[in-house]
């Protein structure tokens, strides 16, 4: 019997090269004044901001801009973020960027409709109102941001990131212009793609997977694994930034109604407390979260393997997820992630730490195997 599932997907998603110049007129048909651009300083050096601005011109909407989100973007960012707001009067934003921007303006976005402090709303569903519209205009292939309904936040007092998981967060417009994401540098790229990897196999495998998430997370983890190389080897590569954009965006989709597990769980406490990357932080945790999962996954870890190109017909369950596990490393080890935490500046002092907040983060109750402090130190000390 199928089961009863509620699907949450933002209303309108553009995806593909050149969607960008198509922007115009769907955001002037959202009946908005006027819009706070959220992005960072690099992509405002870049003139990718200009193409916004140029776009909202062209159809006579006012903006303001906020470009002051930094990588895993703090309680400080939303604030001075939410004040530019309301000082501008804006009605919409714009987040222009990978995950950082786009976690950002959903936050300032929430706060805008439903008040006080963004630490409010750490955890599962805690906002009543839905926020202001949001077009989210992607530029990475990685954090799938735009499409879900969660966002990430530091709480630099604390060295906690806070985890929001909330529906009234959802873009009113994605856009995914493969266009965007030409000529960005091979670690971020790497670092990115590997983060979008990390979705579609926890997607999988997490207790809450389901046939359309099931269908979703293979077909992004094809997509990643035959392109992800090549993007990062060639920046301008339009076919394989294409695959890219399309993996990460369907990962999301995928992962946003099913949840994860506990290499985000891990990871998130890795930026949290050392400010580190978070894709890079899933790549190096992966392989040592999915072997501690493995026999509780099924012959799922087959089907990943397949998914990443491996031939699988002649191996047992144990041989089968194996292969996926070294698929994994290989792929890392290809795109130049490093191999270990050690290399990432982390050492032993705090793992105790960071590994009781793994096990309080929203993430963990999605992993297909339970996980105890004595385990999540374990899988820490062995990504060293």
């Amino acid at each position: 019997m199928m089961e009863k599932r509620t699907y949450f997907m933002p209303p309108m998603s553009m995806i593909g090269p050149g969607v960008l110049q198509d922007l115009g007129k769907e955001i002037k048909g959202l009946g908005v004044q006027r819009v706070l651009i959220v992005t960072d300083k690099i992509l405002v050096k870049l003139q990718l901001a200009q193409k916004i601005i140029d776009i909202l011109d062209a159809v006579g909407i006012e903006h303001a801009l906020f470009d002051a989100v930094q990588p895993n973007p703090t309680c400080a960012n939303v604030t001075e973020g939410l004040s530019v707001l309301q000082e501008n009067s804006c009605d919409a934003l714009v987040s222009l960027g990978g995950g950082s921007p786009q976690d950002c303006a959903k936050a300032i976005a929430i706060l805008a409709t439903n008040g006080g402090d963004v630490r409010d709303y750490e955890g599962v569903g805690k906002s009543e109102k839905t926020s202001l519209p949001i077009v989210a205009v992607n530029t990475t292939a990685g954090t799938a941001s735009e499409v879900t309904i969660n966002y990430v936040i530091t709480d630099e007092d604390r060295h906690v990131k806070m985890v929001m998981v909330d529906k009234n967060c959802l873009a009113t417009i994605t856009v995914n212009d493969p266009e965007l994401m030409l000529g960005k540098p091979a670690e971020l790229t790497a670092a990115t793609g590997m983060d979008a990897l990390t979705h579609a196999i926890e997607a999988y495998i997490t207790k809450g997977a389901y046939r359309l998430t099931d269908a979703l997370a293979l077909e992004a983890i094809r997509l990643i694994s035959e392109s992800l190389r090549d993007a990062v080897k060639e920046g301008n590569n339009v076919e394989a930034r294409s695959k890219m954009a399309y993996g990460s965006f369907i990962a999301g989709m995928s992962f946003s109604n099913c949840g994860l597990g506990v290499v985000h769980s891990l990871a998130h406490q890795l930026g949290g407390v050392y400010d580190l990357p978070h894709g890079v932080c899933n790549a190096v945790l992966l392989p040592h979260v999915i072997r501690f999962n493995a026999a509780s996954c099924g012959d799922k870890l087959r089907e990943v393997a397949q998914a990443m190109g491996v031939d699988t017909k002649d191996m047992d369950r144990d041989q089968a997820n194996d292969a996926a596990i070294h698929a994994i490393v290989q792929l890392s080890k290809d795109v130049g992630i490093p191999s270990g935490l050690a290399e990432l500046g982390v050492d032993d002092s705090q793992l105790n730490r960071m590994a009781e907040m793994a096990l309080a983060d929203p993430c963990t109750p999605g992993n297909p195997r339970g996980m105890s402090l004595v385990d999540a130190i374990e899988i820490y000390a062995n990504a060293m």
